[in-house]
């Protein structure tokens, strides 16, 4: 691993510290927060414009590996993971992200971040709305398992995110319990997370001239620095949301997003 400078590792630690309190605390994606602050902090280094932003989701998904696994740990301890659904959905994420990674990568860096920018002003609303989707209905068989995994591993590798946002939704919507849809999308973020990891590494281990400590569009010594600091303060976020209302940080913090999805269609 290369070398880092000081201030890399504080920004880096600063920002896995952040999105990791703010996952345990409003049960967000890190991906929201790391793309964009990350895409900041490559773009400061002197990063190619060209990789940024690509890097940066790349990295963002490989951290939810690490974070998903602790995150079901201790789900899987209270019994309110379904494994069987866990198993049907899965072949389809891992399709999926593979899938997303590549298009991802198709695409120009342009119109991935404008998809990105539209991901998380999508996500703010939700969050500043608080919407809850009313269960109405049992989940679909096989096949529509099948393509249900495709699209959220498809739009999770695009956006590097856990797949939480379509999971969830899509759960409470067929008649799964809350807690157990998000108990469930906590064991998928692992595939999600594995797979679109490595579509990322393979898409870019060719190109040339790319930034001491990248393999392919992982930034390497991004994932180490920020994994440690974002698996140390999620328990942390997560108690503490049991012990306040977070309805009005969740909608204070719906509008800091908006500034961030701003600031990313002006760079």
């Amino acid at each position: 691993m290369p070398h880092l400078e000081i201030q890399l590792i504080v920004e880096l630690l600063l920002m896995g510290a952040i999105a990791g309190f703010l996952a345990g605390l409003l049960g967000i994606g890190g991906g929201m927060i790391m793309v964009p602050f990350m895409t900041m902090i490559l773009s400061a280094k002197g990063f190619p414009a060209d990789v940024i932003v690509k890097m940066a989701v790349a990295t963002s998904l490989a951290t939810i590996c690490f974070t998903s696994l602790s995150s079901v740990r201790a789900h899987h301890k209270r019994g309110a993971v379904l494994w069987p659904v866990v198993k049907v959905l899965a072949p389809g994420i891992l399709l999926g992200s593979l899938m997303g990674a590549q298009i991802a990568v198709a695409m120009p860096t342009k119109i991935l971040s404008w998809f990105f920018a539209a991901f998380v002003a999508y996500s703010a609303t939700q969050m500043l709305l608080d919407k809850k989707p009313k269960p109405s209905r049992t989940l679909p068989g096989g096949a529509g398992m099948f393509g249900m995994g495709n699209l959220i591993g498809v739009v999770s590798a695009l956006v590097g995110a856990g797949g939480a946002f379509i999971s969830v939704p899509f759960m409470t919507w067929c008649n799964v319990k809350i807690h157990q849809a998000v108990a469930t999308s906590a064991a998928l973020g692992f595939p999600i997370a594995l797979a679109g990891t490595l579509g990322y590494i393979w898409a870019g281990h060719n190109l040339p001239a790319m930034p001491d400590g990248a393999v392919g569009y992982l930034y390497l010594p991004g994932l180490v620095v920020i994994s440690m600091a974002s698996m140390s303060t999620a328990p942390l976020g997560a108690r503490t949301a049991h012990r306040m209302d977070i309805r009005p940080l969740k909608r204070a913090f719906a509008f800091v997003l908006y500034a961030v999805v701003i600031y990313f269609l002006m760079r």
